[in-house]
């Protein structure tokens, strides 16, 4: 008889029970998808899937509005959130790097002042500059405009910080071999840099892209037209007032449809961030 089963199996029984706590909302708001607004209304839930999937999923995709609800359709916001965290992560990768590349590979005065002042700027976070933020983005008559909604959001310490740590990581010999081939900088960068950093931004892509979609405060600030609302501020908005006069099976299909997209992108790049994360730990 094996023994490994009696030894483990209090840690799977702890392991399991953590696994149902947390899974069990993201179940209910599947099955809450799945049935009318009347049912849910009642308070009494079921717990197994209901008949009406495909009408929820469809009235919410398409229209967004229900007999209590008035929304943007879930599409348009879906494709608001996925350009705004697609634009917020492929920004603050590049700017992150350039920075990182100048701090480490470069020799100019005041070097390390400048990284101190990067470093400094963790201690800043949006929510903290976010009254000048906004009358900067407001002067430069960027409200309600993609701009307006990206680029307070694409400078990040962090990220110049990772990879600070990974390019020191890369022996300069390498690219004093290039220079003597005749490479510039930015081959130097594209050639040699990028694929040996490609694991740590696949890592910091999936962080970054899961930061701009729930994004919620700066996008609520930033915009005022329906056409522009993320699905985040979609899905507040349809909560509206008062609990009472809601369309639960539309809010909770719109939920499901919000949270698919993130959950897609962990899963397609898991062994990117995985990888990723282990190396920088390195």
């Amino acid at each position: 008889m094996p023994k490994r089963f009696p030894q483990n199996w209090l840690a799977h029984v702890v392991l399991l029970l953590g696994v149902a706590i947390l899974a069990f909302p993201v179940y209910m708001a599947v099955v809450g998808s799945t049935h009318d607004a009347a049912t849910i209304g009642r308070g009494r839930m079921p717990l197994t899937p209901g008949p009406y999937a495909a009408y929820n999923y469809a009235q919410a995709w398409a229209y967004g509005t229900g007999e209590r609800v008035s929304g943007t359709p879930v599409r348009i916001m879906m494709l608001n959130s996925f350009l705004m965290a697609i634009t917020i992560a492929i920004g603050k990768i590049a700017v992150s790097i350039l920075a990182a590349y100048a701090v480490v590979f470069f020799r100019f005065p005041l070097r390390m002042f400048f990284f101190w002042l990067i470093f400094i700027t963790l201690m800043l976070p949006l929510e903290v500059r976010i009254i000048p933020s906004y009358k900067v983005i407001s002067d430069f008559g960027l409200i309600n405009t993609f701009a307006g909604l990206t680029i307070p959001l694409m400078v990040s310490a962090t990220g110049t910080l990772l990879f600070r740590q990974v390019f020191l990581t890369i022996p300069k010999e390498l690219l004093d071999a290039a220079k003597i081939d005749g490479a510039g900088p930015m081959r130097c960068l594209w050639s040699i840099i990028l694929p040996l950093g490609r694991p740590s931004i696949a890592a910091l892509f999936v962080i970054l892209f899961v930061y701009g979609w729930n994004q919620y405060l700066w996008p609520l600030l930033i915009t005022t037209e329906r056409n522009m609302d993320t699905v985040v501020i979609g899905i507040v908005k349809m909560l509206g007032t008062s609990e009472s006069l809601m369309d639960w099976n539309l809010v909770m299909a719109t939920t499901v449809m919000a949270m698919a997209v993130p959950i897609f992108i962990v899963i397609l790049l898991q062994r990117w961030l995985v990888k990723g994360l282990v190396e920088t730990e390195k």
